[in-house]
């Protein structure tokens, strides 16, 4: 994939779960394109549809109907080893309540994802020194994540999503169980991998504080998407 393809894009995607001998319809043809290089967060009530997309996004669920391309490539074309593959090495995931291991340190929770990816010890323990230096815990690489605050682990989890060094981030309510000051140093990683890095980044989120900073906002209600904006192009 080059610059110039879009990272993510959907068309007329569909997401039914079966619900009492009839179906739920969690999304309602979604249309939505990402280019490489943006920050995306994506809004709206609970309920709307946002996290049932993102997994649908990130390949761990099915559309009903509607097609789906990840990084130049169509999912509903793979089988679960091939999109299983391109989780983990293309695409991190960031999870709301962390899910990390806690009988595992900082720095083995980090080098999980490389381990699974078959890279050579000697480089995963250098590459997990690495990443929690950048978030900024290297003085925590020996930690447990019982022994660590909120934040401390949300850090953590993010430097276990960069261990593969993917192309695209997905984040499901990355600072819903951080207080405020904790989240805005979340948010401001999450700016500085866009910026330094050109990662391109999607964030389901409630709040108002990350989809302000992120360089476009898509509203959904309802299982669809309604609108899509640029918070810096508002008025003030």
């Amino acid at each position: 994939m080059n610059r110039t393809e879009p990272a993510i894009r959907t068309r007329g995607v569909v997401k039914d779960y079966p619900y009492a001998g009839s179906a739920v319809r969690a999304l309602r043809g979604v249309d939505l394109s990402v280019a490489a290089g943006e920050f995306v967060a994506i809004v709206g009530p609970s309920g709307c549809g946002k996290s049932t997309l993102l997994n649908l996004l990130a390949g761990i669920d099915d559309p009903t109907e509607g097609e789906i391309e990840l990084l130049g490539r169509s999912l509903t074309t793979l089988n679960e080893g091939e999109r299983s593959a391109l989780r983990l090495r293309e695409v991190g995931f960031i999870f709301q309540r962390f899910h990390l291991l806690a009988v595992l340190t900082a720095a083995e929770n980090v080098e999980l994802p490389m381990a699974e990816a078959g890279v050579p010890r000697g480089e995963r323990r250098a590459r997990a020194r690495e990443l929690l230096e950048y978030v900024g815990l290297d003085d925590r690489l020996g930690h447990r994540p019982p022994h660590l605050s909120g934040g401390e682990q949300q850090r953590v989890a993010i430097a276990r999503s960069l261990a593969n060094r993917p192309r695209l981030l997905l984040a499901d309510e990355p600072t819903g169980e951080l207080d405020g000051r904790t989240g805005e140093e979340i948010i401001t990683l999450f700016e500085r991998l866009n910026h330094e890095q050109g990662m391109t980044l999607v964030t389901v989120t409630h709040d108002p504080s990350v989809a302000t900073r992120a360089g476009r906002v898509v509203e959904m209600r309802d299982g669809r998407v309604v609108g899509s904006e640029t918070p810096h192009s508002r008025a003030p």
